[in-house]
């Protein structure tokens, strides 16, 4: 993973926020699939500044705890941590080599993450690593391009976003620019977007089983602000998508015929002299 796109970025990223598609899509879909965190444990993979982190504290998770690649993304979520405490602790490490951490946890978030492994090993390393930092039954959440996207549909630069593929091909899929059209400056960024089988493949191999690709959605505050051709537009030819995975839990042995008490000996405990 390339942390050193993202380390100019710093704080500038949480703007991303600001614009339609994650304001009125991707945040309100992201978060809706992932539901009720009351008194759970959360960890957030390439957290970024630390915007979801943020969002499932607020929303009653018991320990968040984020990671990142980018020593200056960490910082620009250490900063906010600074000023607004809500008990969020970020380290800078790198998803594919992440160890068994403190404890292992109920929820991960995974936005913008398996899609920036350089190839299918690196993508097979940090879907392992995710696997065993979570508890059994544990849920992973994942927001990414969408796998097999045509970008000769109209691209989303209405919703903020232009999206564009590099001309390259990897291990795992098309390489995709992403720009983010913010005033004055917008911001790119290169990932790639995998195939839908290499998703598959990673996570089964990593040990998950139930997996469900659920679709994004436009809120009703975002159809009222920008129309219904904004919820056409993203049903039609979704820039993103969400799988949703649960590690198989362990089935326990069926217990066997219970065993015949063992009668005591006779006279078990007493002196042999009465």
């Amino acid at each position: 993973m390339n942390a050193q796109q993202y380390d100019g970025i710093g704080e500038a990223f949480e703007r991303f926020r600001s614009l339609p598609l994650m304001r009125c899509g991707e945040v309100p879909s992201f978060l809706g699939m992932v539901g009720d965190v009351s008194g759970r444990s959360v960890l957030d993979l390439a957290c970024g500044t630390g915007f979801h982190s943020r969002e499932v504290r607020r929303r009653g998770a018991a320990d968040v705890f984020g990671v990142d690649l980018s020593a200056g993304t960490v910082a620009a979520a250490r900063e906010i941590e600074r000023r607004d405490p809500l008990g969020v602790t970020y380290e800078i490490g790198d998803v594919a080599e992440l160890p068994p951490l403190r404890r292992r946890f109920d929820i991960a978030l995974g936005v913008q993450c398996p899609n920036h492994a350089a190839d299918i090993a690196e993508m097979e390393r940090m879907c392992r690593a995710v696997h065993r930092n979570l508890v059994p039954g544990g849920e992973f959440f994942v927001l990414a391009q969408k796998p097999g996207h045509r970008f000769d549909c109209a691209s989303p630069e209405a919703y903020g976003f232009r999206c564009e593929p590099t001309g390259e091909e990897t291990g795992t899929g098309p390489r995709v620019r992403v720009t983010a059209l913010l005033d004055p400056r917008p911001i790119t960024i290169v990932s790639t977007a995998p195939r839908r089988e290499v998703y598959e493949e990673c996570l089964r191999t990593a040990g998950f089983g139930q997996m469900e690709w659920v679709p994004l959605s436009v809120s009703e505050a975002g159809v009222r602000r920008f129309g219904e051709d904004f919820r056409a537009d993203l049903r039609t030819s979704p820039p993103l998508e969400m799988p949703r995975l649960t590690p198989p839990v362990p089935r326990r042995r069926p217990a066997g015929p219970a065993r015949p008490a063992v009668p005591a000996a006779p006279d078990a405990g007493r002196s042999p002299r009465g």
